[in-house]
């Protein structure tokens, strides 16, 4: 099993209703806003060893995003851009003017985006074990192709009718994955099979990679507009590396990037204890020396 910090909190959710559709909202703590941004095939509760210890000095914000867990199955809406005001909305709700954004997986493009577009409302990025729709810099991870369940998520109707009654079975491949086979609890992986079980749910979920296309489109159209100003953080694992680095350093004013040494794709529930080791200081303001910041770091 991976390393996990005690992480219990009063955590309070709330629906909050976005662009027509309501959003499953876990909010816990005080003090400055930290977003967290989940992927697939996960939930909020991705950050469950980690929100306690970001609550006693943050106020921390762990929606389930669009379509996904306790949120409204929309019919539409799954390209970053959209994703980005779905966020920008969560925030307006809560009364919180900025905040610390942190995503991973299909969060990361949604969180990049939100920095792009109101830079005023983000005060630090942190995205993690992801890729920015063809911006340069991914050459290495995708000489091989992009993974396999890119393409299978992307036909229409295909997923969800061959996956009907065999959910865990698929998203335990991923949880093992993610973990590189360490696993997670049971109580995670029963919450995440339950969020992702039935047509309705897969059918959202492979929403995310049939809307690729147009979220790489208005990634590029963001970073022909302008650079990414925020003070941002690239944490890189298994398989993803350094690839997400690499697409940043070119377009980014300042970024410092990690590489967790032993650590899979599921970085906050498979390393919690490193991944709070990086996010703690940087979400402080705690600058790193000029060395750290054009430099690999590496957790082991």
């Amino acid at each position: 099993m991976p390393d996990t910090p005690s992480a219990k909190a009063g955590i309070e959710t709330r629906r909050i209703t976005v662009g027509g559709i309501q959003l499953n909202v876990a909010v816990t703590g005080t003090g400055p806003a930290v977003l967290l941004l989940h992927g697939f095939p996960h939930t909020w509760r991705l950050w469950t060893e980690i929100i306690g210890p970001l609550a006693g000095r943050h106020r921390v914000i762990a929606p389930d995003l669009r379509g996904l867990g306790a949120s409204t199955r929309a019919a539409e809406g799954y390209d970053a851009g959209t994703l980005a005001s779905d966020a920008e909305g969560i925030l307006d709700a809560l009364a919180e003017p900025t905040a610390a954004v942190v995503a991973i997986d299909a969060g990361t493009p949604v969180a990049f985006l939100l920095a792009m577009r109101r830079p005023e409302l983000v005060r630090r990025l942190v995205v993690m074990e992801s890729l920015l729709g063809s911006l340069p810099g991914a050459e290495d991870f995708l000489d091989g192709g992009p993974p396999w369940w890119f393409g299978f998520h992307a036909v229409p109707g295909l997923g969800e009718t061959v996956l009907a009654g065999h959910e865990a079975e698929y998203l335990d491949w991923f949880l093992a994955a993610g973990t590189r086979g360490r696993g997670v609890s049971p109580e995670i992986r029963d919450a995440f099979v339950g969020a992702y079980t039935g047509h309705e749910s897969l059918r959202c979920a492979f929403s995310y990679y049939r809307a690729m296309p147009a979220t790489a489109r208005q990634i590029g159209e963001a970073v022909a507009a302008g650079r990414l100003t925020v003070p941002t953080m690239a944490i890189g694992a298994h398989p993803v590396g350094r690839a997400l680095e690499r697409q940043l350093r070119p377009i980014t004013d300042d970024l410092t990037a990690h590489l967790v040494q032993d650590c899979g794709h599921l970085i906050p529930l498979d390393r919690p204890t490193e991944l709070l080791r990086l996010l703690t200081p940087f979400l402080d303001g705690v600058a790193e020396s000029a060395a750290d910041t054009f430099v690999h770091t590496q957790v082991s």
